[in-house]
């Protein structure tokens, strides 16, 4: 199915060089996107694919398609949860018919973050698009404090980083995880 602009459309313990090499990312990435289905370099250009390919003159920009979801200024420039939430996109929850989803409407907050805010994972997030055995016992473990999740770590694709960075948004958005202040925990 083609995305068209038809369809529905809602109109920080790191280092201080850690936290503002990932600002300083952050911002030059954000002022230097340009606006628009032009943001998104075409199949021809993007060093992907084939520009002699049959098939490019088939597929869909992605520009075209891109373009009429929720946007973000993060990464590929899509919010995905977003896009998913207000039925914009309609993934495949299972292969099997039988197989079960199990949604997990939990957060676990991350304590132990220096001087960094603390970290809120939300379960549901990243429930709607996985199933818990994607991450658990393999990359992390199910029991508190069992794994010793570190930026460094995170940052050499371990832990959050085999996802964040690659195939959602990227690390260099510090405040979608760390936000939670330690004067806020006290009020939850």
């Amino acid at each position: 199915m083609r995305i068209t602009a038809s369809n529905r459309w809602a109109g920080p313990a790191l280092p201080a060089w850690v936290l503002s090499s990932c600002l300083a990312l952050a911002s030059a990435s954000a002022v230097c996107q340009p606006q628009g289905p032009e943001r998104w370099k075409s199949l021809a250009e993007d060093r992907i694919h084939d520009p002699a390919s049959p098939a490019i003159g088939v597929l869909q920009e992605p520009g075209e398609a891109l373009s009429v979801l929720p946007p973000d200024l993060a990464g590929n420039q899509v919010s995905w949860v977003r896009a998913l939430r207000e039925g914009y996109i309609a993934p495949r929850a299972r292969v099997l018919e039988d197989t079960a989803v199990n949604l997990l409407n939990s957060e676990v907050i991350m304590m132990d973050t220096g001087e960094m805010p603390l970290v809120v994972f939300p379960h549901l997030t990243h429930t709607e698009w996985l199933d818990c055995s994607n991450c658990h016992e393999g990359i992390f473990k199910s029991q508190a404090g069992a794994t010793p999740v570190n930026m460094f770590a995170i940052l050499q694709g371990r832990y959050c980083g085999r996802c964040h960075g690659a195939v959602s948004f990227p690390l260099t958005e510090c405040r979608r995880c760390h936000s939670l202040s330690r004067s806020a925990l006290k009020t939850r």
